[in-house]
């Protein structure tokens, strides 16, 4: 039965509370555009996206009048461009350029799948696209890459980690006019999930249909609202309890939306990400969350255990909102992006180290972290794999997006506008990790790995 309250606190939760749907994003196979001509596999690519998401942005902005739900962003995720790559031979550039022509011309803000996986080697492809991530990224605008280095069950490839390093910094290098926005737009993951809607992370695996909608929830205002209204002195299950009932509310919009859009544009709903994605938006901070369970400020003591009851909070109270659960789904703590995390990060309270204490508990990792410009690509490297190694050794998805500020200090900031909001330049420790880079190789995989 559907009562008057309920839609009544969902319009609260719009109008007061910054629930939106973040993104829904299409994903769409190319595999049937490989060809060993990469003009002719550029072309296949221009007309397969423009045919599939030709009405993807209208088909959001027709659910957000009838719904009045916001719908922030309208995004595509592709196959893997290195697996095309190894097929056709060629400048990869060529594919970035077109994956950025068609995304403009349906209208959608970002295209992700500029990206290789070689959590276990290299194959053909791989290498020459990841070397051209750099220059893809300042060439374009709506073009985001990602490339996983590790898994659980295959270890780390210490190789690409420490090109990783190297492609990380030259991404930031080329674009320092324009804030180091490159290097924004680069992932680097361990565990990376077929079907993510997120951005700059997202792939369409080779394990998904052909054409897919996935979305991707927003709601950490809502839960910061509910828990402000619980009693300072209500016990930490009724907290989790509290959370629980919230994320399912969030979802269930976020089902809808879904289905609707399935609907509409005649494809599959594939999966909803639960990850609560703040914003700088006042009111709509993940650090706010735990500062509303009783942290002084983020990044103090206790920061990681509030952290892990939301997150496995937020994904009971989903999964019980949709059988269709994947993606990301828990928390999201982007520094840039979290107006509290800017903040403790401002004051000296949250630090690198803390933060990555904080991955091991809740999806997905070092989020838009911005380090010193003079910063050496063997310590982005070893911060990579320190991240990866949490992801490997837990089983989950762990990820690095790390913005060196070429020609910046730590205490100063860069303002990237918009969501990626602005992010100070945090302290990196100096000692240096370059012999252990230098020795390239594999991390084995952990005992976990095996299952079977």
């Amino acid at each position: 039965m559907l009562y008057t309250k309920d839609f009544m606190e969902t319009i609260t939760m719009i109008r007061d509370e910054n629930l939106d749907i973040r993104t829904i994003t299409m994903g769409i196979s190319l595999l049937d555009c490989a060809d060993s001509d990469i003009d002719v596999s550029c072309k296949k690519i221009h007309d397969k996206i423009l045919r599939c998401a030709k009405d993807l942005v209208k088909t959001g902005e027709e659910i957000e009048k009838k719904y009045a739900v916001p719908i922030v962003n309208k995004r595509i995720s592709v196959t893997p461009i290195a697996m095309l790559l190894g097929a056709s031979g060629g400048d990869p550039i060529k594919y970035a350029k077109t994956l950025d022509k068609a995304a403009e011309e349906v209208g959608v803000n970002f295209i992700g799948g500029f990206s290789a996986l070689v959590h276990k080697g290299f194959s053909p492809g791989d290498r020459e696209l990841i070397a051209s991530i750099p220059e893809a990224l300042a060439c374009t605008s709506r073009v985001c890459s990602s490339v996983n280095i590790g898994s659980t069950k295959s270890g780390i490839n210490m190789d690409a980690v420490k090109l990783m390093g190297s492609i990380v910094r030259k991404s930031a290098e080329l674009t320092k006019d324009r804030q180091c926005m490159g290097a924004s737009k680069l992932v680097v993951f361990c565990n990376a999930p077929e079907d993510n809607p997120f951005m700059a992370g997202a792939f369409h695996g080779a394990g998904e249909p052909d054409c897919v909608i996935n979305v991707g929830v927003s709601g950490p205002g809502v839960v910061r609202a509910a828990l402000s209204k619980l009693p300072k002195d209500a016990d930490l299950l009724q907290v989790a309890e509290l959370i629980k009932r919230t994320a399912f509310k969030i979802t269930r919009v976020g089902q809808l939306v879904g289905n609707e859009a399935s609907k509409k544009l005649g494809v599959p709903f594939g999966i909803i990400d639960l990850s609560l994605a703040p914003t700088p938006a006042v009111g709509d901070s993940v650090a706010h969350i735990l500062e509303e369970i009783g942290l002084e400020q983020c990044g103090a003591c206790g920061t990681t255990a509030a952290l892990a009851m939301l997150n496995d909070a937020v994904k009971k109270g989903g999964v019980m909102a949709s059988s269709s659960v994947g993606g990301l789904s828990g928390a999201f703590i982007p520094v840039s992006e979290d107006a509290g995390m800017i903040d403790a990060a401002r004051a000296g309270t949250l630090c690198i180290e803390k933060l990555e204490a904080m991955t091991a508990v809740c999806s997905v990792g070092l989020d838009m972290i911005v380090v010193p410009g003079d910063t050496p690509q063997e310590v982005i490297s070893a911060i990579i794999a320190d991240e990866a190694a949490i992801g490997m050794v837990n089983s989950k998805t762990t990820a690095v997006r790390i913005i060196p500020a070429i020609g910046h200090s730590e205490g100063e900031e860069l303002d990237f506008g918009g969501l990626f909001g602005s992010g100070p330049i945090m302290k990196v420790n100096e000692k240096s990790p370059l012999v252990m880079i230098n020795r390239g190789g594999r991390i084995p995989a952990p005992i976990q790995s095996l299952k079977n």
